[in-house]
């Protein structure tokens, strides 16, 4: 009995340390993901310029690496936005910008054609300017937005590299997708919704991060609208067991990110964030501040919500919130 105790113990003591190294890998994986998109060279991700471009091009490299199919055999949504004047270095414009979406076939006959998006903005005001939405507008200076929103977008490419891994697929297909054009009105998203690779009623339902990358002392995640599909509060709720995160439920206040694109069109959606800070919309949300060890618990945690939701026995209907 003692010698049984014993290996118990050893054993555990082993998960534990499995647990803990591979959580500093992926929080390895987040941090370098957060810190090429967030960097100087990006110049702030701002619609139509190069900066935006290359952080597009970041991420249609993982997403073909990771092997998700295209849609109409680009990785990528072109649109166009206006930019009105005084915002980054730019005139008044109607300028290029692009979703950059693919998808996980899923692995049932008939769930396949339903889709669940998971996704997360990569834009951000660039330079600023006084008709920014930088709360420094006097402060003519690059916002790399290193929680706003490279750690959602860090987070989708953590949460893919897993997904990639699974030997058998989620019954549902998966679409992923990072919009252009969110600081200016969740445009890309609003595009997204009008321009659909894929059938509105097969669209089941909509997970969206924006700034995750922050969490905080008490490591409490928010969400909202998780009450926009059967059980989804139940869901989140059983979801924390030994996710080392008190998530902070609620069921409607679906937030005002690019999910709520999704939620106008009858479509449930949650949007799941760290909080607010100092440093939102201004030259100052840097990489030096995130907290990349709790953004790859984040990234665990929707993983593990997503996987759920694809293998989603119940049929997917649209329960409206408050």
């Amino acid at each position: 009995m003692k010698s049984f105790k014993a290996s118990n113990y050893f054993l555990k003591i082993g998960i534990l340390f499995f647990c803990i190294n591979l959580n500093a890998q992926n929080a390895k994986t987040f941090y370098q993901h957060d810190k090429y998109l967030s960097s100087d060279k990006m110049e702030g991700r701002f619609p139509g310029t190069k900066g935006n471009n290359k952080a597009a091009a970041y991420i249609k490299k993982y997403f073909k690496k990771y092997s998700l199919k295209e849609f109409n055999n680009s990785y990528y949504q072109p649109f166009r936005l206006f930019v009105k004047e005084g915002i980054n270095k730019m005139k008044s414009d109607s300028v290029s910008t692009q979703n950059v979406l693919g998808y996980i076939e899923g692995s049932d006959s008939k769930l396949k054609n339903e889709f669940i998006v998971i996704g997360a903005h990569y834009d951000h005001w660039g330079w600023g300017g006084q008709g920014s939405g930088s709360k420094k507008k006097e402060a003519f200076a690059i916002h790399n937005g290193a929680d706003d929103n490279a750690s959602g977008v860090s987070a989708l490419l953590c949460i893919l590299e897993e997904i990639s891994k699974q030997k058998i697929k989620p019954k549902r297909s998966i679409i992923f997708i990072s919009f252009s054009g969110e600081e200016e009105g969740l445009l890309g998203s609003k595009y997204f919704i009008n321009h659909l690779p894929v059938p509105k009623e097969a669209v089941k339902v909509m997970l969206n991060m924006d700034m995750v990358g922050r969490l905080n002392d008490k490591k409490e995640l928010y969400m909202g609208g998780a009450g926009t599909f059967p059980n989804g509060v139940e869901l989140m709720k059983k979801l924390q067991e030994n996710s080392g995160l008190n998530p902070v439920i609620h069921a409607g206040d679906v937030g005002g990110s690019d999910h709520v694109s999704f939620y106008k069109e009858s479509i449930s959606a949650v949007g799941f964030h760290t909080g607010g800070h100092p440093q939102y919309h201004t030259p100052d949300d840097d990489i030096d501040l995130i907290n990349s060890d709790g953004g790859a618990l984040v990234a665990k945690y929707i993983y593990n919500a997503l996987t759920e939701i694809a293998n989603y026995e119940e049929d997917l209907v649209f329960i409206k919130q408050n």
